[in-house]
């Protein structure tokens, strides 16, 4: 019988801002690609991640700014319809007519469906309207698949059908009260967005003792003392043990493990993501995994012997953040090209490196926690020789003309051998900016003695820097 797929050398399962990368880079060199995606193109980042969050929380940042600064004081609340208003056009209001667009400019085949594997260098795609399509890679399949929200296994949660990142930030009318469970990233974020946006009374269960714990602890520290200061209550060693709602869309009640009781309107979910690995045919290929798929440094599957099958973004759980699924996806793009052209792909150029040295992470919360690679104790814990040095940004000159009380604090991790920055950490409203030097300075590793000439201009919030390595006895 004769194979009736429709062949190209890149196949892509997923067409978030990982999987669209790894399709723009394979036709820059030249090759073939389809894009499948059975929901929206442009992904959970496009849609009810990165974008609308940031939509959401500006408003709140600038108002802050505004109101440290003598004779701007906000007069009234922020204007919540005008704030989703805004979002709903940051979004393109759910249609994604233009990254598709993008993707056939590459150019490449947008194929709308469900993809999964069918074999080795093979996929189906079930349509919208039922049917199937095949289709076959020359020389690659890439997984973009991305994750999911992880619901923890708490009695009466699942069924209170609790608020994820993508019900908070596509909200439509802001909940008067507002139960969170997390202490990362989304919790943080979309508790305090949601809060200026109305959610009077916010309440944040931490189940250890402090928020953002990947991070410094006084990033933690900082960000607890903005919400409680804004009128969200921050409980921490709290843990819920059951939640009721009675009634589908009625009020919602978490009972904590101490028995204290939590009345709420919504209740939101914070508390990590899972790769989405279910039901894309890996069992085809005699890959069963519950977890991330695990790579190598050019993004192939490890469990593959013959290197036709590549994982890129959240779903390979080497960092779950959007530009470094990005990057991975630049990095996964020119191997492939490079091995369909016969050329070596070994070169340093086509390797991962940035997940190792320093992924910069933003939390845009006010103030913002900023960092790049190793905390302190992880520095210590992978068994460098460190200094680690701490300055208050409040004290420069920058900083004051900011307003009054403008303030947060810096750090950095030197490696004391090599006299190269292992990791930074800036916390401090309106940071997310000033971390790309901290990027430049820990994947480059430029040697303090040479970082010390790139001289901050004055008055900036960046002479922090100068503080900072002059603690490093420059």
């Amino acid at each position: 019988m004769a194979d009736t797929a429709d062949v190209f050398d890149v196949i892509v399962i997923g067409a978030g801002p990982v999987g669209v990368s790894v399709a723009a880079r394979a036709a820059r060199g030249g090759l073939t690609a389809a894009v499948v995606e059975e929901r929206l193109a442009g992904g959970e980042c496009e849609y009810y991640a990165c974008i609308p969050s940031k939509a959401l929380l500006w408003p709140m940042e600038l108002a802050a700014e505004v109101d440290r600064m003598p004779g701007l004081q906000l007069r009234g609340p922020i204007d919540a319809a005008a704030v989703l208003a805004h979002r709903d056009d940051t979004v393109s209001h759910g249609d994604d007519g233009h990254v598709v667009n993008a993707i056939e400019k590459f150019p490449a085949t947008f194929v709308r469906g469900r993809g999964r594997l069918a074999g080795a260098l093979r996929a189906e795609v079930t349509t919208p309207e039922g049917g199937t399509r095949a289709l076959r890679a020359r020389h690659a399949v890439v997984i973009a698949t991305g994750s999911t929200p992880a619901i923890p296994g708490i009695p009466g949660l699942r069924e209170a059908h609790p608020w994820t990142n993508r019900e908070a930030t596509s909200v439509q009318q802001v909940p008067k009260r507002l139960a969170v469970i997390g202490a990362g990233p989304v919790a943080c974020e979309m508790s305090q967005a949601l809060h200026s946006l109305g959610a009077q009374e916010t309440t944040v269960l931490v189940r250890g003792d402090r928020l953002l714990a990947q991070a410094e602890p006084f990033a933690g520290e900082l960000v607890t003392r903005s919400l409680r200061d804004s009128g969200i209550d921050v409980r921490f060693g709290r843990s819920a043990g059951r939640v009721e709602r009675p009634i589908p869309g009625g009020p919602v009640t978490v009972h904590t493990e101490d028995g204290d009781r939590i009345d709420a309107d919504e209740i939101l979910v914070g508390t990590g993501r899972r790769p989405a690995v279910g039901d894309i045919g890996l069992d085809t290929i005699g890959l069963r995994v519950n977890g991330p798929i695990e790579v190598d440094a050019s993004m192939r599957a490890t469990a593959v012997n013959d290197g036709w099958l590549y994982a890129v973004g959240d779903v390979n759980g080497r960092n779950l953040l959007t530009h470094m699924g990005k990057y991975q996806a630049r990095v996964c793009g020119d191997v492939i090209a490079a091995r369909a052209g016969g050329a070596p792909d070994d070169a340093p150029g086509l390797r991962d490196t940035a997940d190792d040295r320093g992924a910069p992470q933003v939390v845009f919360t006010e103030p913002q926690v900023s960092m790049v690679g190793r905390t302190e104790s992880r520095a210590r814990a992978d068994g460098f020789t460190i200094r680690a040095v701490e300055h208050d940004i409040g004290e420069v000159p920058g900083a004051m003309v900011r307003g009054v009380g403008y303030d947060g604090r810096a750090k950095l991790v030197v490696d004391e051998e090599r006299r190269v920055l292992l990791g930074a950490t800036f916390v401090a409203p309106d940071m997310a900016d000033m971390l790309h030097s901290a990027t430049i300075a820990v994947n480059a590793e430029v040697p303090l003695d040479r970082l010390w000439h790139a001289v901050p201009p004055f008055p900036t919030v960046s002479e922090i820097w100068l503080r900072l390595l002059e603690q490093c006895g420059l």
